[in-house]
């Protein structure tokens, strides 16, 4: 059974409904963030709950770093109520929507990408040239998964917590099929397959030690030194 550790994030959107001069919330809020060369929003970050806002001059405001869309909404309220303190009147309706949800997963073993690459041809996208990880888009749900050979799944363009579920859900037999096995474990298996029984019961022949046979070749030489003697001292008795 394949244990999976997982988290996800939440992008949201509101409008507040009101002009914002950007320069004034800079000064007088904390926490905050503006530099209009680089960027045209005031970044404001929250503790409680935490959460970073981009807010822009037209009022639009968009969370991301928020962990559920409960913490999303309190973080909206919250910096509604900042700016009204500010001198600002928010409306009383804002427009909330969740615009992403971002998951990681880790499947806890490696993947053979180039199999699934080969295998999905339709669904997946595998250029490690250009990114190491395989891009894998499904229709139903609609969201985009980035998988690793480490095991690693980042999943996105998701709108709700469950269409993220139910994608890793029809992807995970595919990470499974694919699942790289090391060598060693192959080696065992070929070993189990080629001889009955486990593979603490496989004997290994062991090899001669190497001074008994330098000993037994010392031994032969010996004797075909003694050999030679004894015919040579033969020829000089019957001279």
């Amino acid at each position: 059974m394949t244990k999976c550790s997982n988290f996800f994030t939440l992008q949201t959107s509101a409008d507040l409904g009101v002009r914002l001069d950007l320069k004034q919330i800079a000064l007088r809020c904390r926490n905050t963030e503006f530099n209009p060369r680089r960027f045209a929003a005031v970044i404001m970050r929250l503790r409680e709950p935490r959460a970073t806002a981009l807010v822009f001059a037209s009022g639009k405001l968009v969370i991301t770093g928020t962990k559920s869309a409960h913490n999303s909404s309190l973080a909206t309220k919250k910096i509604a109520y900042i700016l009204e303190r500010v001198g600002f009147q928010p409306a009383d309706f804002i427009n909330f929507k969740v615009q992403n949800i971002v998951g990681t997963v880790d499947v806890g073993f490696p993947i053979r990408l180039e199999g699934v690459a080969f295998a999905h041809p339709t669904f997946s996208s595998y250029e490690p040239e250009l990114f190491p990880g395989l891009i894998y888009r499904l229709v139903q749900p609609r969201v985009v998964l980035l998988i690793f050979v480490s095991g690693k799944v980042v999943i996105t363009g998701a709108k709700t917590e469950i269409d993220m579920v139910e994608g890793f859900k029809k992807v995970h037999p595919v990470l499974l099929e694919f699942r790289k096995v090391h060598t060693q474990q192959l080696g065992m298996a070929a070993i189990g397959d080629g001889v009955q029984g486990s593979a603490d019961d496989v004997t290994v022949p062991s090899l001669p030690p190497i001074a008994k046979a330098n000993t037994a070749k010392g031994g032969k030489g010996k004797a075909k030194g003694a050999a030679r003697k004894g015919a040579k001292s033969k020829e000089t008795h019957e001279v």
